[in-house]
């Protein structure tokens, strides 16, 4: 059928004339709508910024929480702590090791970054929406580097606990004010990046926002030591100690500096003023009242469960290479991020060639297949690393046309309450498989739970019918 017959067909249907020319501008523009064509609006660039030294940021944060507690309150036996050797005993945790005692005492910030996530993304994407988008991100940026200033402050001596310093509270307590002023932050962020940048342009947007989150991820936790050393011994050489506590307010402060500068002219807000748990409510209408943003919130819960089994997997798979060993998981971890950050890259220079319906499908089922090779490859470290690669360009082809849907076909006046909601399901589908994918792990064995989860994404899969026209 030629395109004059097809725009004839369908001229009396507004709905598919405009879902058809909105493939064929798609088309056209997909040669210029790259990462060039993105990085070229100004206001858009200023953003990204902002966000690659606020990711860092938050990446650096945990790396310095974890160096505080190793040279502070760790000791190097573990009778020095009753305590906490109560507590390891309780979750059945070993306690032998000075590792695991810096892993327990982690977990407890892990913990007090993620419980926030978990209540309070709905409700700080209703401020989201009700108060000037890039004043909450500058901020949210401003007073996370005002609060990490005070970080030194807790080594200070003082009383102790239930068997802990006063500044291991302390800190806690930072951690949880950290992760809630992060909540505001991120639904502004993601609520503001139709407002500066066209619609066909939203595709690489993301495309660049997902690379740029696996690059800081990869960085952050791969770097971040070193880093935090340098600046340590940099500042030492000019006779400042504690060099390392300056690096956190350095990367929010220009965060907060770039975001300033961007000039975004928001659609009035609406004059009737409704109370937050109403507006939350209208944020779950979005869902009910529009298939296609809910469908893709429901492949990003999928993707995220899948993921967060992963990470507890990749220690089995990785105790299976006798190059590897349990301790370096992480390096599978990173390959799935360069395969993301990959994936995202080329989402970007040609993802809007493709449906996203079947781009969507496409990811789920290359996750499937390399769940299943990776139960078949086990103890082959170069196998292993390349089928975690290629799971990580799975995951970008779900996870950007989700992102990219989400933003396109909610209101204006939503995004921000719809955007808090998917971090609340986002946090609770990367919780929950923590603890199910262990314990089924521990019952059944590594590789039947493989093939569990790439059956579930298989499903996911086929649940998109990619081989129907779209």
């Amino acid at each position: 059928m030629s395109n004059h017959d097809e725009v004839t067909n369908n001229l009396n249907d507004p709905t598919i004339k405009s879902q058809k020319q909105i493939q064929k501008e798609g088309n056209r523009e997909s040669s210029r709508s790259g990462l060039q064509k993105v990085l070229r609006i100004n206001n858009f660039r200023k953003l990204w910024i902002g966000q690659i030294f606020s990711q860092l940021a938050d990446k650096f944060y945990i790396v310095l929480m974890v160096y505080i507690i190793a040279q502070h309150w760790v000791s190097s036996t573990p009778q020095d702590n009753e305590v906490l050797a109560e507590v390891a005993a309780a979750i059945r945790m070993d306690f032998e090791t000075r590792a695991q005692r810096i892993t327990l005492l982690a977990t407890g910030i892990y913990v007090a970054n993620t419980i926030p996530a978990m209540l309070f993304g709905t409700l700080a994407g209703v401020g989201a929406d009700r108060w000037p988008k890039i004043r909450v991100m500058v901020t949210s940026n401003g007073l996370r580097a005002f609060l990490v200033i005070f970080a030194p402050f807790c080594l200070l001596p003082g009383p102790s606990f239930m068997g802990l310093a006063w500044g291991y509270w302390a800190l806690l307590g930072m951690t949880f004010l950290e992760s809630v002023l992060t909540q505001f932050f991120a639904p502004a962020e993601q609520a503001t990046i139709p407002l500066l940048v066209p619609t066909e342009h939203l595709l690489a947007a993301n495309s660049l926002y997902q690379a740029t989150s696996m690059g800081a991820t990869i960085v952050g936790f791969a770097l971040g030591d070193p880093i935090l050393r340098l600046f340590r011994q940099t500042f030492l050489q000019v006779g400042i100690e504690g060099g390392e506590f300056l690096l956190l307010p350095f990367c929010y402060a220009m965060a907060a500096i770039s975001l300033s500068r961007i000039r975004l002219k928001e659609p009035p807000k609406s004059i009737k003023a409704k109370n937050f748990w109403e507006e939350v409510v209208t944020g779950l209408k979005v869902l009910k009242q529009r298939p296609t943003v809910r469908g893709a919130m429901l492949h990003l819960v999928i993707l995220y469960s899948l993921l967060a089994a992963l990470y507890v997997l990749a220690i089995s798979l990785a105790s299976s290479i006798e190059e590897l060993g349990p301790t370096k998981f992480g390096m599978l971890l990173a390959m799935s991020g360069l395969g993301m950050a990959f994936g995202a890259v080329v989402v970007a220079q040609i993802g809007n060639t493709f449906n996203r319906r079947k781009l969507t499908a496409s990811g789920l089922g290359t996750i499937s297949w390399s769940l299943i090779f990776l139960g078949q490859s086990r103890g082959s470290l170069i196998v292993t690393l390349a089928l975690c690669g290629l799971l990580g360009i799975g995951a970008a082809l779900v996870a950007i046309p989700s992102q990219t849907t989400i933003q396109e076909d909610t209101p204006e006046q939503q995004r921000g309450k719809v955007f808090g909601l998917q971090n609340n399901l986002i946090n609770i589908a990367l919780s929950l498989p923590l603890v199910i994918a262990g314990t089924l792990v521990g019952r059944y064995g590594l590789l039947p739970v493989l093939w569990l989860l790439a059956i579930f994404a298989l499903f996911a899969a086929l649940l998109e019918r990619p081989w129907k026209r779209c």
